[in-house]
């Protein structure tokens, strides 16, 4: 045992001290920071404040008057505040107070950098006989103001002209103009002819308006014990979260299991410890240092997203026994991958001859990504029950479920265990008989068949 803990430490070592696995485990926050500083800027640029043109063709000689006033700067101020208050509605408080910072200026800076500098639009109304085509080469020309868009409002748009309901209007606009834009005049359009139709039934629009929103309130989720507020979003982000930090723990250590065994195989280095040690030892040591390194970067990584639920007080949203399911099932699925990575780098001479060898594996892997939305949706089917039993997927699968909104009974989680536990065991006899073998063998790479004829000689 003291030899196969000496190869632990020695493994751990060697790879938790170089310069490319502190800048690797480093990465993914330092990119997950920028991203998250620098990409609204980017994938969301700022627009100016535009002051242009609208020519607006009304057939009905009633809309022009509303649009008017839709299209006032402080009407659509109103209009994107009234927006922004519904949708931070659906957000917990602690995020909330967080987005406004304390104040009423810091959500208008938020909403002027998501939507844009409110524009200041002027009407130039031509008659309801203007002709179209002609109108439409007046979108192209430059003589002062830019020319924003040609607004054309059918006859029937207010008043219906039968049983086929009410019109509607056609809408022009020049090349590359940005988006926002576009969606605030259809909403001025729309709110200025749903105005024009109930003034003809002497309708007022500020009490038919306070008539038809209802508020949106936040849903309160009920489980034994306790209450609290819905997060939306959340039952679906938590099973893709926590699958994806069992899948990159799980493939650091068996992507470094594969890479160390084929470099000391190829520089012949395993023949110097062989004659220390036993192969059965060295492959222990070996797993069980990698499973460290591996459950260091797991730890950061569940760190940081610790810290981040800290500092938005949603840490209560989580269940802690999830982390020790995690930590579990990670023990589990490291030791089965992680053996038979290190079966392809003692069976192979070089990374490319372990290619083909390797691609059921990262078949295996990558399935249960696949199986997220599938099982999260409905953890209790038969469908999920099924593939949270089967090795080596059910430790993926189980997670998935136990992060889900209604997770499996524990007679079902405990049997996971103890096949996942039965995998483990399987998994280490066979790469343990062909890690015997395949160490000393140079030539030509093995393929399945070979292995499990090693595996059954050994």
């Amino acid at each position: 045992m003291k030899k196969v803990l000496l190869i632990a430490a020695r493994e751990f070592l060697a790879t938790v001290t170089t310069r490319g696995f502190i800048i690797g485990l480093l990465i993914v926050p330092a990119l997950m920071s920028i991203g998250a500083a620098v990409a609204p800027r980017l994938l969301i640029p700022r627009i100016p404040q535009v002051h242009g043109q609208i020519a607006v063709i009304d057939q009905t000689g009633r809309v022009v008057v509303e649009l008017r006033a839709t299209l006032d700067p402080h009407l659509i101020t109103e209009r994107r505040a009234e927006l922004a208050r519904q949708a931070l509605a659906a957000v917990p408080d602690e995020v909330r107070r967080f987005a406004d910072g304390g104040g009423v200026a810091t959500s208008d800076q938020t909403i002027a950098a998501a939507l844009g500098s409110v524009p200041d639009f002027e009407l130039a109304e031509r008659p309801p006989t203007a002709d179209v085509q002609r109108e439409k080469k007046w979108l192209t020309e430059q003589d002062g103001a830019p020319h924003v868009a040609l607004v054309v409002v059918h006859p029937d748009a207010v008043q219906s002209a039968g049983a086929g309901g009410y019109g509607a209007y056609d809408l022009y606009v020049p090349p590359n103009l940005d988006d926002r834009l576009e969606n605030q005049i259809h909403q001025s359009l729309r709110e200025a002819i749903v105005n024009a139709r109930m003034r003809i039934f002497a309708l007022d629009p500020v009490s038919i308006g306070k008539m038809v929103r209802v508020a949106r309130v936040r849903s309160v989720t009920v489980s034994k014990g306790e209450e609290r507020r819905t997060v939306g979003g959340l039952n679906r982000a938590v099973p893709f979260i926590f699958v994806m930090l069992l899948f990159v723990g799980v493939m650091v250590g068996g992507q470094s299991l594969l890479t160390s065994t084929i470099e000391e195989k190829s520089s012949r280095v395993i023949e110097v410890l062989l004659s220390a040690i036993s192969p059965l030892e060295l492959m222990a040591g070996k797993i069980l240092g990698q499973m460290g390194v591996s459950l260091t970067a797991l730890g950061l990584y569940v760190a940081v997203g610790m810290v981040t639920l800290l500092s938005f007080a949603l840490f209560g949203l989580l269940d802690p026994w999830l982390l020790v399911y995690l930590v579990i099932f990670f023990i589990i699925a490291d030791l089965v991958i992680g053996s038979l990575m290190m079966a392809v780098g003692a069976a192979v001479n070089d990374m490319q001859e372990a290619q083909s060898l390797m691609m059921p594996i990262i078949v295996v892997m990558v399935l249960p990504l696949m199986l997220v939305a599938p099982i999260s949706a409905d953890p209790n089917s038969t469908f999920s029950v099924i593939v949270s039993l089967i090795p080596p997927v059910n430790t993926f699968a189980m997670l998935i479920r136990l992060a889900s909104n209604a997770p499996p009974p524990w007679w079902q989680v405990l049997s996971s265990i103890v096949v996942g536990i039965a995998s483990v065991v399987a998994a280490i006899w066979f790469a343990a008989k062909v890690f015997r073998i395949g160490l000393l063998m140079y030539g030509k790479p093995p393929n399945f068949a070979t292995l499990v004829r090693w595996a059954r000689a050994a």
